[in-house]
């Protein structure tokens, strides 16, 4: 390289720069210091071209600073450049994003494009990472974002979609990325994010290929870079092959002269505090602990804690027999399990407020097939998430969720009674305790579990606020927060009218958007001599919700004509089903007079 002073006006953003073919980057950072001392370091520049322009590889944000404090009248003269060798495309765009993530962090779609061109330039992901000092593992990982879509980049690009959600979608083939994408603009369905995306790609259980016991070589993985690890696409073949290597290694310890080897059932836990170590010549058996993420540990030499005091007295607790091979194979356990459960799930017809029960565990604790998520209430605005905890709704449920907490014994220092890891043990746990309490605590359970699992912005919300008649005028009241959110003049104006009449909000048409929230909170504070007006609700939050302008873009309102929508859908088939039933009903043979069977009422 070598240093040259250059004009500004021979200047252009060269298209190996990060920041070329973008929007005016953000200056206000260096502006300021632009204006009193110029540009200080050097430009990273490629040579002249036939125009006799030179283009900026790096430095286009002092550029741009340069240009406006000139535009004000701070001239500092030509800007010193840092001249690269003529024709070398690969190092121009090392230079721009070696320079730029010095100074303003790349989002990973940028740096997958700029490494991408690299690639194009004929550098490996090894020299890449060396190049920019960070593990190759990673730049594999920036490089993964390869294999999604342009439209989810895009997506990702704009922050429509966080990094879980689309770190989980490079595990999808194109095939799942579309159907993802459907769902995203279905506005009907809920889109799979975050950690619930990988259990939809995954078919509901991530099984991470490390815990095969058996090989697999011929089985379909599904490669994760970011969590450095692959995972089963079929889970139900992940389970045939391992228990099938479960009882070979379970043969084999039998073999070996182990008295006994016990197969600890998935959902169930080997507590080593429960068990002595003892050594196979003194009646040791081995524990095979088989978690549901597939992870199998295997536990050599134990004995439980009472065998373990007997024997120390010198009793001897059980006949030194050497077992029989156990005579249940995977595959038949498996068809017991299958027939075991079509007799039980049958029987179940006939006991709904018992299945109400173990609905609800299952809304607590989860399951392999359970995923429930609370509702995360989030914001990134602080003022948002100030406002709604300090409102009269989330103080009663809050009070209501700690009594469920101690009516189910659960910790009162979690936050949500909701969000449960899946442990089986602990389901059948809750399920015990809620078959002990009567049909009214069963449902203030319930209704908890639904709150804190319904989802926000949603058409349900409609929906239900129409079925339980909710008045937001008890709820809710003007506060800072959602006077700050206000910027729309022309809805100002009709906010006015609103609680003031349109004769004040006429002659107030055209004054500052800060003078019409003083007139709208001098009304329904009774303020400065003006009438208050009680129980005022902005139309959007109001059920059924409005918009104040033909403009639409709100969000209730939407949601609330999705609702109305399937409400008369639902309409047509009640009285579609209505219609048939009494043309039936006329059409039935006359009777001897018995009274027509009558269908017993659901038991509790």
């Amino acid at each position: 390289m070598k240093l040259q002073f250059i004009e500004h006006g021979k200047l252009f953003i060269d298209k190996t720069n990060m920041r070329h073919g973008r929007k005016a980057p953000d200056v206000s950072d260096i502006i300021g210091t632009v204006r009193r001392r110029g540009v200080i370091q050097p430009l990273i520049v490629k040579p002249a071209n036939a125009d006799g322009a030179w283009g900026i590889v790096a430095g286009a944000r002092r550029w741009v600073a340069h240009g406006l404090a000139a535009a004000e009248g701070f001239d500092h003269g030509a800007l010193a450049c840092a001249v690269l060798e003529d024709g070398d495309d690969a190092a121009a765009i090392e230079a721009s994003l070696i320079e730029n993530v010095a100074r303003r962090d790349p989002d990973e779609v940028t740096q997958w494009e700029t490494f991408v061109r690299l690639v194009k330039e004929g550098r490996d992901p090894a020299e890449i990472a060396e190049t920019f000092g960070m593990p190759e593992l990673m730049v594999k990982r920036v490089l993964a974002l390869g294999n999604l879509l342009p439209r989810i980049r895009d997506l990702y690009r704009r922050e429509e979609i966080d990094r879980t959600t689309v770190r989980h979608l490079t595990l999808a083939s194109k095939a799942r990325q579309r159907e993802w994408l459907a769902i995203h603009d279905d506005a009907e369905q809920r889109t799979p994010t975050g950690h619930g995306l990988k259990a939809w790609l995954l078919g509901g259980q991530s099984i991470p290929a490390r815990h095969a016991l058996f090989d697999a070589a011929d089985v379909t993985l599904v490669a994760d870079l970011f969590g450095e690890d692959a995972y089963f696409a079929d889970a139900q073949d992940f389970w045939t092959r391992q228990e099938e290597a479960i009882e070979a290694r379970r043969a084999e310890y039998l073999e070996a002269g182990w008295r006994e080897v016990v197969v600890v059932p998935r959902g169930e836990y080997f507590h080593a505090w429960q068990f002595e170590k003892t050594p196979k010549r003194k009646g040791g058996r081995v524990y095979i602990d088989v978690r549901d993420d597939g992870e199998v540990t295997f536990h050599e030499g134990y004995v439980s804690t009472k065998e373990a005091r007997i024997a120390a007295k010198g009793e001897s607790s059980e006949p030194e027999v050497k077992p029989a091979r156990a005579e249940v194979t995977a595959n038949l356990g498996t068809y017991i399990d299958l027939h075991r459960h079509a007799a039980t799930r049958a029987v179940l017809l006939d006991h709904p407020g018992v299945a109400l029960r173990l609905m609800v565990a299952h809304a607590i604790a989860g399951s392999s097939l359970w995923i429930v998520r609370p509702e995360p209430q989030a914001t990134r605005n602080d003022d948002i998430g100030q406002s709604v905890a300090e409102t009269l709704g989330e103080a009663i449920f809050d009070q209501a969720r700690l009594k469920v907490l101690r009516l189910m014994h659960l910790s009162e220092d979690e936050p949500r009674v909701t969000g449960g890891n899946g442990d089986g043990y602990g389901l059948v746990g809750l399920f015990l305790r809620l078959t002990a309490l009567a049909d009214e605590e069963v449902m203030a359970v319930l209704a908890i579990v639904m709150g804190e699992t319904l989802e926000a912005g949603s058409p349900v919300v409609d929906a239900l606020a129409a079925e339980i008649d909710v008045g937001m005028a008890t709820w809710w009241a003007a506060d800072d927060a959602f006077f700050e959110l206000l910027r729309d003049r022309e809805v100002l104006v009709a906010m006015v009218a609103d609680v003031a009449g349109p004769r004040i909000a006429e002659a107030n048409a055209k004054e500052k958007g800060k003078t019409l929230k003083g007139i709208i909170r001098a009304h329904l504070e009774g303020a400065e001599g003006r009438e208050m007006v009680e129980g005022w609700v902005p139309r959007w939050m109001a059920f059924p919700p409005s918009a104040y302008t033909a403009r639409g873009g709100v969000g209730s309102v939407a949601a609330h004509e999705r609702a109305s929508a399937a409400r008369a859908e639902w309409d047509e088939v009640r009285a579609a089903t209505e219609v048939e039933a009494e043309t039936a009903h006329s059409q039935e043979p006359a009777t001897d007079g018995a009274s027509p069977e009558v269908l017993p009422p659901l038991a509790a």
